[in-house]
């Protein structure tokens, strides 16, 4: 099959998992049930009824849900790499199902660091990447930070390196940030490398993963000025590889002293429409409302490549991030249905693609 898919053969099977996602009508449909037995019921008439039979067996209301939601986005990334597997092309989609690698450690890093019980731990995992069930069982059995750290060099697991190397410093000043930074710039140099080629595919991927370190960077950005962190103290958390903004742009950014004048640095560049949403609601908006729309961006523009070249890999990376957002919305209805928060404030937090 190559880096091109020239039979079709798994072009035709995303567009088939990809037509059965979730339409706009159907999620506004499902944030106007009254509460989480109705939504149960509605999601029973989805794709999801069979995750959410074996879920709800073990797990009652939204605990059910979200077991559900869990293993149905585990199984689509596993059948996407099953299509794929001995192909050139299943590397670029380990770029995406690895994120996942990295959600896992932060998540098991920060319930170590406050002592939150394995179970609850376990509930926010997503094996769809490196790590199965088994090592994150073991990971999760260990008793503190540094024992994580050692099981995963004693397994040979690459973030072991990275975390192994900053471990004194997190001793020294006891900032979770510190790993978590160290996770990313790992992750995100690991992955450019990956991408390094001439080919329209590896350009447009590189761009992608580009972008979404300009997003991070600007998001880390906003609430380092807004929290009024010492710009040398913020600089060590931003990332090195965007698209846009250089190290030393983002330096400079660090330093304007207000989230105003952030927002007018962006003049020019692809994210000025931040400004348009300061221009309509004032200098008082959240940093949220600012963070939402920087994720409505990366999600839509990762989406967008689903439409493109029919025999590229390019089309199975759009669907997997439109896959991804309908779990991230599904999570927010049943999360806000259970928080009795309204279906207007609900709508607000939506993406649709």
């Amino acid at each position: 099959m190559g880096v091109l898919m020239d039979n079709g053969y798994v072009n035709a099977r995303v567009k088939g998992m990809y037509s059965r996602l979730l339409d706009k009508g159907s999620l506004s449909n499902l944030i106007l049930k009254p509460d989480i037995s109705s939504l149960i019921t509605a999601l029973e008439d989805t794709p999801y009824r069979e995750d959410l039979e074996r879920a709800l067996v073990l797990k009652p209301g939204l605990s059910g849900i979200e077991e559900a939601l869990r293993q149905n986005f585990v199984r689509t990334i596993q059948k996407i790499k099953g299509f794929l597997e001995g192909e050139k092309s299943e590397r670029y989609i380990a770029i995406f199902s690895s994120r996942w690698d990295i959600h896992n450690l932060k998540t098991i890093l920060r319930g170590k660091r406050i002592y939150v019980p394995s179970g609850q731990i376990r509930e926010n995992l997503i094996p769809a990447g490196e790590f199965d069930e088994a090592l994150l069982s073991e990971l999760l059995k260990q008793p503190d930070i540094r024992s994580v750290i050692d099981l995963l060099a004693t397994f040979d697991v690459s973030y072991a390196a990275p975390l192994t190397e900053v471990f004194p410093e997190y001793t020294e000043k006891s900032d979770l940030i510190i790993l978590e930074n160290a996770l990313d710039r790992f992750y995100y140099e690991r992955v450019i490398g990956l991408v390094q080629g001439k080919s329209t595919e590896e350009q447009i991927i590189r761009q992608l993963v580009q972008t979404e370190i300009d997003l991070i960077n600007l998001k880390s950005i906003l609430m380092m000025v807004r929290d009024d962190i010492d710009p040398d103290d913020g600089e060590r958390i931003l990332l090195e590889g965007g698209r846009v903004f250089n190290l030393k742009k983002l330096r400079v950014m660090l330093k304007l002293g207000s989230v105003a004048g952030v927002i007018e640095s962006l003049e020019g560049t692809p994210y000025r429409f931040l400004e348009d949403l300061r221009s309509t609601e004032g200098d008082n908006l959240k940093i949220s409302a600012y963070q939402h729309l920087l994720d409505e961006y990366m999600i839509r523009h990762a989406v967008r490549l689903y439409r493109g070249d029919p025999l590229s890999v390019t089309v199975v990376i759009g669907f997997l991030w439109a896959k991804y957002t309908e779990i991230m919305n599904l999570r927010i209805i049943a999360r806000c249905k259970n928080a009795l928060i309204s279906p207007e404030e609900m709508e607000a937090e939506m993406v649709y693609v």
